[in-house]
């Protein structure tokens, strides 16, 4: 269904989850249980579908496909409300009927619309039951030169491995029209920009936006956007549990023989500390922890573009990364 003028805001409650279409779905497999998914639900009805959870209460974060090509399959949101879900089933451009999850873990319905700038697909849930269980990660004691927190004749002792993801945190994507784009997002969405960057001109051409939740605490951002030639998605990233967990998972993924893009470093604009992988099909996927947190009394805050004020310690920006 088309769009109308009627731009009353669907009220997005938190990202749940994202898809993505692999060619060869046994490589990215292999990628995905080393990064630190795990591996929930597969469907070989049609084509090979693997849903993957977190250790928190979503029931997936993650969906792989097999497909005839490497593919960005788009995120998915969780709306407040049925009415709101049936809202944008009527309002959104090219907008599919509401429809049951029959095969997805949690169940629930769903509308998937079309990005009106470029055209990716966007899905919008409500309805999914959550995980029963979830599996807390202990969280750990440290001797600070003031503070010695850990007890007499204890040791701190690790076992490399995969990084065990928590939660999807964010997705970004390339868009051929900011303006366009951005406007789109903030007036038909609660999304709220943290972080605006422009060029030399003032033209903005990047945005970090958070959900506007009032007072609930919600994470620097979980939808960016920047200005580009061609559409793609940038990366998506995944929350882990502290800083010793990100870095054995850095150093597993290096023994497996997968290519490291970025970090392990020190974002600024959202605080979090980042590495970046490519999967098995090129994909760039993230393990982040200590993202700032918001909520509504956080102003905006706008910048000049540069590469400097992506990170405050780590290796230097690679070539190409923000194309």
């Amino acid at each position: 269904m088309g769009a109308t003028t009627d731009h009353r805001q669907i009220r997005l409650v938190r990202l749940a989850h994202i898809y993505y279409n692999h060619k060869d779905i046994t490589k990215a497999s292999r990628f995905l249980n080393d990064f630190g998914f795990q591996e929930f639900k597969t469907s070989d009805k049609d084509k090979k579908i693997i849903y993957y959870r977190g250790t928190g209460p979503e029931p997936f974060v993650y969906c792989a496909r097999e497909g005839d090509v490497d593919e960005f399959g788009g995120a998915a949101f969780v709306v407040g409300s049925r009415e709101d879900l049936d809202y944008a089933s009527q309002t959104l451009p090219e907008a599919s009927e509401v429809y049951e999850l029959v095969e997805a873990p949690g169940g629930g319905l769903c509308v998937t619309f079309k990005d009106p700038v470029d055209g990716f697909p966007f899905h919008l849930v409500y309805g999914q039951d959550l995980a029963d269980e979830t599996r807390a990660l202990p969280q750990l004691k440290y001797n600070y030169p003031t503070e010695k927190q850990r007890s007499t004749n204890s040791a701190q002792r690790f076992q490399l491995g995969p990084a065990p993801v928590h939660k999807l945190g964010h997705f970004g994507m390339c868009v051929t029209d900011f303006a366009k784009a951005y406007a789109f997002y903030t007036n038909r969405f609660n999304f709220k920009a943290s972080d605006l960057i422009h060029d030399e001109t003032g033209k903005d051409i990047t945005v970090f936006l958070h959900l506007d939740r009032g007072s609930e605490l919600v994470d620097h951002h979980c939808f960016f956007m920047f200005e580009g030639p061609k559409s793609h998605v940038h990366h998506s990233s995944f929350e882990t549990h502290d800083f010793d967990t990100q870095l054995l998972g850095h150093h597993w993924l290096r023994q497996q023989g997968y290519k490291n893009c970025w970090g392990v470093g020190r974002h600024i604009m959202g605080s979090q500390v980042f590495d970046y992988w490519f999967d098995a099909s090129g994909f760039i996927v993230e393990h982040y922890i200590d993202g700032d947190l918001l909520d509504e009394t956080q102003p905006t805050n706008r910048s000049l573009a540069s590469p400097n004020n992506l990170h405050i310690w780590g290796p230097d920006l690679p070539e190409g990364f923000l194309e």
